[in-house]
């Protein structure tokens, strides 16, 4: 079953068409490669934990007194979001994103 494992681990790290794909989804390292990622991942993060109170707080004022249906779901559906704190996800993700672009050649 290694052995298996290890033939496949081979052949993954040596199909030129997973190479291809890898290199045209990976970011540029350069500055605008890092500073997309920042952007994208980690600020959204930032701003969630520096005013999540005052995000929960407007989106909770909006929900009450929105007249349509359909707004006051989403404004819901923002303040459920917004209430659960910061993603841990999205920040590993990102992490994940900054290394790789990081320790590429």
């Amino acid at each position: 079953m290694k052995e298996k494992i290890k033939t496949l681990q081979k052949k993954i790290e040596e199909d030129p068409k997973l190479k291809q794909l890898s290199d045209s989804v990976k970011p540029k390292k350069g500055f605008w490669g890092i500073v997309g990622i920042v952007l994208f991942f980690f600020l959204p993060e930032a701003i969630t934990y520096i005013w999540q109170d005052e995000l929960v707080n407007w989106a909770h004022s909006h929900t009450v007194t929105e007249p349509l249906a359909m707004q006051r779901w989403l404004y819901g559906e923002l303040e459920d979001m917004f209430a659960s704190g910061v993603s841990w996800f999205n920040l590993a993700i990102g992490s994940l994103l900054l290394l790789w672009v990081l320790r590429s050649k």
